[in-house]
C-alpha cells in the first residue's frame, strides 16, 4: 500500500522575490516624484496663478523686495507653503492612520474615524469656542486635539473590558457608540451658540489653508511620534491578520502590539484632524489602493499608504482651488466627493465577489 505524500505550494524563487522588492522600491520613488510635482503645483495654482520662476523668486524673495517681488514672497511663503507642507503631513498622517486601523482591526472598511477621534475632536472644538470664547485656530487647534485623544482613548479602553476585550469586532462597536454620542453632543453645543456653529461649520468642512507654522510645527512633532510607532508595530500587524492565537503562537504580545497601534492611529489622525478638521474616507481609499499595489504586507503598505494619503489630499486641494474660482471648495470636500464612489463600489464589489 502506497503513500500519497501532498506537497505544499513551492516557495517562491529568490529571483522572484527580489523582482516584488524592486517593484515596490520602484513604485515608492514613483510616488515621491509625483509628491514633488503636486506640491510644486500647489504652490503655483490659486486664486492668482504663479509661473515657476515668480514661484522660485517667491520663495527666495527677502522682505526687502520690490512690492511686485514682496506681494509673491507673500502669496508664496505665507499662504501656499504652510499650505502645501500642512497637505502633505496631514495627508501621510491619514494614510499611515487608515492602513494601521484596517491592520488592528482586520476590518478592511475601517477609517480613523472608528476611533472617535473626529467626533472627540469636533465636540472639544464647539466646547473651547462656546465655553472659553476662543476663536482663533490656533487656540481651539489644541482642544480639537486633546478630544481627538481622549475619544481614543475612551474607545480603546471601552473594548479592552468585558468578555469581548481585544476583539475587533468589540473596537468597532465602541467605536461607533462613542460616535454618535459626541455627535449629538456636538449638535447640541453648536445649535446653542451661533459663533460656536459658525466656527464649527467651517472647521468641520476640512480644510488645509489658514494654518501657519506655529500650528504645523507642533501637530508634525505629534504625527512623527505616531510614525515611530506605527513602524515599530508593522512586523506585528503582518501576524495579527493571520489571526491572534497564530501570532501568539509565533510569539507576538498581541495586547501590547495592538495598544502601540491604538496609540499611534490616535495620534496621526488626532493630530491631522485637529489641525484640518475631519478628512472622511482618504485612509480609507489610500489604504485599498496601497494593499492592490503592495499585497497584504504591512512594511511595504503603510508606506505606501502614507505617500498616497499625501498625493491624494495634495491633489484634491488644488482640484478645489480651479473648480470654483476665484473662490475655493475645501479639500476635504473634494476628498468626501472622491471617496463616496470609492466607498460604493467597495461594497458593490464585496457583493459581486460573495455573489
Amino acid at each position: 500500500m502506497s503513500t500519497v505524500i501532498e506537497k505544499g505550494p513551492a516557495p517562491r524563487p529568490a529571483s522572484g522575490i527580489a523582482a516584488v522588492r524592486r517593484r515596490r522600491v520602484v513604485g515608492l520613488g514613483v510616488l515621491l516624484a509625483v509628491l514633488v510635482v503636486a506640491g510644486a503645483a500647489s504652490l503655483a495654482v490659486g486664486a492668482r496663478a504663479l509661473s515657476p520662476a515668480d514661484v522660485w523668486r517667491g520663495l527666495l524673495a527677502g522682505p526687502d523686495s520690490d512690492q511686485r517681488l514682496t506681494e509673491i514672497r507673500l502669496i508664496v511663503q505665507t499662504v501656499r507653503v504652510p499650505r502645501t507642507v500642512l497637505a502633505i503631513v496631514a495627508g501621510i498622517a491619514l494614510g499611515v492612520g487608515g492602513a494601521l486601523i484596517q491592520g488592528c482591526t482586520r476590518n478592511p472598511i475601517a477609517d480613523t474615524g472608528l476611533l472617535g477621534v473626529n467626533s472627540g475632536a469636533s465636540v472639544a472644538v464647539v466646547t473651547a469656542i462656546s465655553v472659553f470664547g476662543l476663536g482663533n485656530p490656533f487656540q481651539y487647534v489644541w482642544f480639537a486635539f486633546l478630544g481627538a485623544a481622549i475619544a481614543g482613548t475612551v474607545v480603546f479602553g471601552l473594548a479592552s473590558i468585558g468578555r469581548g476585550a481585544g476583539n475587533p469586532l468589540t473596537l468597532a462597536l465602541a467605536g461607533q457608540g462613542i460616535t454618535v454620542f459626541l455627535a449629538a453632543m456636538t449638535t447640541a453645543v453648536a445649535l446653542s451658540n451661533q459663533a460656536s456653529l459658525n466656527a464649527w461649520r467651517f472647521w468641520n468642512a476640512g480644510s488645509v489653508a489658514g494654518v501657519g507654522f506655529k500650528v504645523i510645527w507642533p501637530i508634525a512633532a505629534f504625527i512623527g511620534v505616531g510614525l515611530v510607532l506605527a513602524a515599530i508595530t508593522l512586523p506585528a500587524i503582518n501576524l495579527l491578520n493571520l489571526g491572534d492565537d497564530v501570532a501568539r503562537g509565533l510569539g507576538v504580545n498581541t495586547a501590547l502590539s495592538r495598544t502601540l497601534g491604538i496609540v499611534a492611529i490616535t495620534l496621526l489622525a488626532g493630530a491631522a484632524t485637529a489641525a484640518c478638521g475631519p478628512i472622511a474616507f482618504l485612509g480609507l481609499m489610500v489604504a485599498h489602493v496601497a494593499r492592490y499595489l503592495t499585497g497584504p504586507d504591512y512594511r511595504w503598505l503603510v508606506p505606501y499608504a502614507g505617500l498616497l494619503g499625501a498625493v491624494v489630499l495634495l491633489v484634491c486641494d488644488i482640484v478645489g482651488r480651479l473648480v470654483v474660482r476665484p473662490g475655493e471648495l475645501d479639500a476635504g470636500i473634494v476628498v468626501a466627493l472622491l471617496g463616496a464612489p470609492f466607498f460604493a463600489a467597495l461594497v458593490w464589489r464585496g457583493k459581486f465577489r460573495s455573489a
